[in-house]
């Protein structure tokens, strides 16, 4: 949250220079406070887990949240039952006329395949269209980073030779955005996928800005100038064994993968896992509900979308 400060102070210029959010005591005056409307478009196989840790990241804030969950159809999910999605799943038929101040878009392991291929490629593309006009900002994390990039911006993946597993030192490009206010200059965050955005196609986009990179595994985080979109594609809303459990999983599956990178203590994957992550994730998460939306969300929820 802002610190209030009154609108003269000599203190107002500094921190604003330092990244540091104050907001004038005119504005606070004015200021409506109302819950804000989130919605999450759950792509993930294991719905009830990455509900979980979803939550708990907007649940590290202030701010009050209002979470509706969505699926993209109605087929049965393998790892999650018929009831549990009944009963607190809604379709986009059930929401395309709300309107609705974040919206969430989950990553998908669906990294290797052609996106016309995907067999709700065609609803996910009305969703991301809807979204322009219907919410004010939306935070797409991994492969929805991918998806987007292709079906918005005409940007597409690059395949890659081998899955990126592990956790990754990143450096900020853009220390002043909001989106990374609080950020050391270094920070730790976990990737897990098949394919990557080409950095020379995002640098070349006039209206993306590359926030923060890795040297090893490329770009993690960037922005929309306008706020309206945020992408992220790493996993920072990840639990600690969730790599774990993948490197696991695909061992049981004979699929020999490699031991996730800057993971496990000494790279053995007895021991348990180091977790340098966390901090980060929650301040991105939090950045992203107050800067990029409670700061910009209008009050009255119906005026979404009337500034296009």
């Amino acid at each position: 949250m802002p610190i209030r400060l009154p609108g003269h102070l000599p203190a107002v210029d500094v921190l604003q220079r330092e990244n540091v959010f104050v907001m004038s005591d005119q504005r606070a005056q004015h200021q409506d406070i109302r819950p804000l409307k989130i919605l999450l478009l759950n792509l993930m196989p294991k719905k009830i887990e990455t509900e979980i840790h979803l939550i708990r990241m907007l649940s590290n804030s202030p701010l009050q949240v209002d979470l509706e969950l969505m699926r993209i159809h109605d087929k049965p999910s393998k790892h999650t039952s018929i009831e549990h999605m009944e009963t607190f799943y809604k379709d986009f038929a059930d929401v395309k006329n709300r309107k609705y101040d974040g919206l969430i878009i989950t990553g998908a392991p669906l990294g290797s395949v052609p996106f016309e291929e995907v067999e709700f490629w065609d609803e996910l593309k009305e969703v991301m269209d809807w979204s322009k006009r219907n919410v004010t900002s939306t935070l797409f994390l991994c492969w929805a980073v991918q998806a987007a990039m292709f079906h918005q911006y005409g940007i597409m993946k690059r395949v890659l030779d081998k899955k990126v597993s592990g956790v990754y030192r990143h450096h900020l490009l853009s220390p002043h955005c909001p989106i990374v206010r609080g950020f050391d200059d270094i920070f730790d965050a976990p990737h897990s996928r098949y394919a990557e955005i080409p950095v020379e196609a995002l640098e070349a986009h006039p209206e993306l800005e590359i926030v923060a990179v890795s040297e090893e595994v490329g770009p993690y985080l960037v922005v929309r100038k306008d706020y309206r979109q945020v992408f992220v594609i790493g996993h920072s809303e990840y639990e600690p064994l969730c790599l774990k459990n993948e490197y696991e999983r695909d061992l049981a599956a004979g699929l020999n993968p490699a031991i996730p990178e800057n993971y496990f203590p000494n790279n053995d994957p007895t021991q348990q896992p180091l977790v340098t992550w966390k901090s980060h994730g929650n301040l991105l998460f939090n950045n992203w509900l107050n800067y990029y939306i409670y700061q910009q969300t209008p009050f009255n929820i119906e005026e979404i979308g009337e500034w296009l």
